[in-house]
């Protein structure tokens, strides 16, 4: 028995390490750039290279819309997604204003290793270079995030200014996420990459759109509307029945619910 004991033990302290070692390659999912980048009709791309301080080249694309008014929206998508390919839905999403698609480090082609303290310095970067571009109303921006980049937008619109935060299946932390995957596993001892959004969440005073997708078995509707509850400013909750994590974008409504929200958020003063 005791043989039995010290085995089982054993064979458990080596899955917690393999999961120490190897948190990274869970969490993040790297993608190539995608082959073709289009823009809706009327639209422009203009190409984006930020340098960062410690020689990092993050690159991604700038969306501009026929006719600008000013403002812009920074997107910030989830931890498998390439997201120089929806500048294409740029327009149906947010209306007639610039949209920044940039990838994490190692996404795409921009340079580095992906990791919480890197993409929530990177976004401030993103944010700072945005406010400065020609055409850009720096008091007028956004911030959309999808599941994982739900939580860099968080900490960027706790540190930065912004009208407006559009979140899709966002959680309150992703240690609570990690902890329903993994219920056997000391989840708070182990992640490096806790991206705790309830932590942050309550001294936002920008109103927030949170986008839930009822059949969600990833991000499950509790973590999103945990999120909601203590978010500082006006939180709207919209619950799409009947898609999950994966194309909840594709649930009618999904689209003009955006585009309303932000249109209200980045409206002329």
């Amino acid at each position: 028995m005791y043989a039995l004991v010290a085995g089982a033990a054993g064979v458990y302290l080596l899955l917690v390490a393999a999961v120490w070692l190897r948190q990274e390659r869970l969490l993040f999912y790297p993608q190539p750039v995608s082959a073709d980048v289009r823009v809706p009709a009327g639209w422009t791309l203009e190409r984006v290279g930020v340098a960062r301080e410690d020689g990092v080249r993050l690159a991604g694309v700038l969306a501009l819309p026929p006719h600008s008014d000013g403002s812009a929206v920074i997107y910030f998508g989830g931890n498998a997604e390439e997201v120089t390919a929806n500048a294409v839905d740029a327009a149906r999403l947010y209306g007639e204003r610039a949209v920044l698609l940039v990838n994490y480090r190692g996404y795409g082609e921009s340079q580095g290793e992906p990791s919480e303290t890197a993409l929530v310095a990177d976004a401030a970067a993103l944010y700072d270079w945005l406010a400065s571009h020609a055409g850009i109303d720096r008091a007028r921006i956004a911030v959309h995030g999808r599941s994982l980049g739900s939580g860099v937008a968080v900490q960027l619109a706790a540190a930065r200014a912004v009208r407006g935060v559009v979140l899709t299946t966002p959680f309150d932390s992703a240690r609570e996420v990690a902890r329903e995957a993994y219920p056997w596993l000391p989840v708070a001892w182990l992640m490096r990459h806790p991206f705790d959004s309830a932590a942050r969440a309550p001294r936002i005073h920008a109103p927030a759109l949170i986008l839930v997708a009822a059949n969600d078995t990833l991000i499950r509707p509790p973590r999103s509307q945990a999120l909601a509850a203590v978010w500082g400013g006006p939180a709207e909750v919209r619950t799409f029945a009947g898609h999950g994590h994966g194309d909840v974008h594709l649930a009618p409504g999904y689209g003009e619910a955006v585009r309303q929200f932000v249109a209200r958020c980045l409206e002329a003063p």
